[in-house]
């Protein structure tokens, strides 16, 4: 069995009287130790997609199973506690605390999602400063990986980033997943990102058209 298995997945969004569809009849399975791409153009499904993945939000009809748990039927504070556990996010807008130091960004989730001891937090922290510079972008990557997730869910997250930083940060990502069987998932119009995943859905109006096994030597 998967990591992810979607069955049947459709979401719809009501606006005022008129139901618009985000997503139309999506069926995959996403292996463990994956790095995947979903592309497409803006308005194809490809962040409400990650949303539901990362049980942010839940689809109208269909079955998800994310690391072996049926996650639509959990309510919303199951849901939290199941992120908490499993996964890490990347945002292009970082969502970094800005009152807490770049230490205390990184060790936020391990004292409020898993109450890891002092002594492990420290570990976890120190390792992953080893491995990033102090931009922003860098400590948001460090605050998703440092619980360790399963699956790290990361939505264009390398926009507005410089070449040379946006490769540096996809490569500390791979390094993880070769290292610690960590899932990556992204949403991203990033040829570069596209160009390193292993795994390529494209989507248009919210439909998958196509998947491509790249083994992460993708044309771009």
């Amino acid at each position: 069995m998967g990591l992810i298995t979607a069955h049947n997945i459709y979401k719809d969004y009501q606006v005022g009287e008129v139901s618009l569809r985000a997503l139309n009849d999506l069926d995959f399975e996403i292996e463990p130790a994956s790095f995947l791409s979903f592309v497409g153009p803006s308005g194809s499904g490809k962040t409400t997609l990650l949303n539901l993945i990362g049980c942010l939000d839940t689809p109208t009809n269909g079955s998800l199973t994310v690391a072996g748990t049926d996650v639509v039927s959990l309510d919303r504070k199951q849901r939290a506690a199941f992120r908490g556990r499993h996964m890490g996010f990347i945002f292009q807008d970082f969502n970094l605390i800005p009152v807490l130091t770049v230490y205390e960004n990184i060790e936020y989730p391990l004292i409020m999602v898993q109450n890891v001891p002092p002594e492990e937090r420290r570990r976890r922290v120190l390792s992953l400063l080893e491995s990033v510079e102090m931009t922003e972008q860098r400590v948001a990557v460090a605050r998703a990986l440092v619980t360790e997730p399963e699956l790290v869910l990361a939505d264009e997250p390398t926009a507005n980033l410089d070449s040379k930083t946006a490769y540096m940060i996809i490569e500390l990502m791979k390094e993880m997943q070769r290292k610690s069987g960590t899932t990556f998932i992204f949403s991203t119009h990033d040829q570069k990102i596209v160009g390193a995943a292993e795994i390529i859905y494209t989507l248009e109006d919210g439909m998958i058209v196509d998947r491509k096994d790249t083994g992460g030597n993708a044309h771009v």
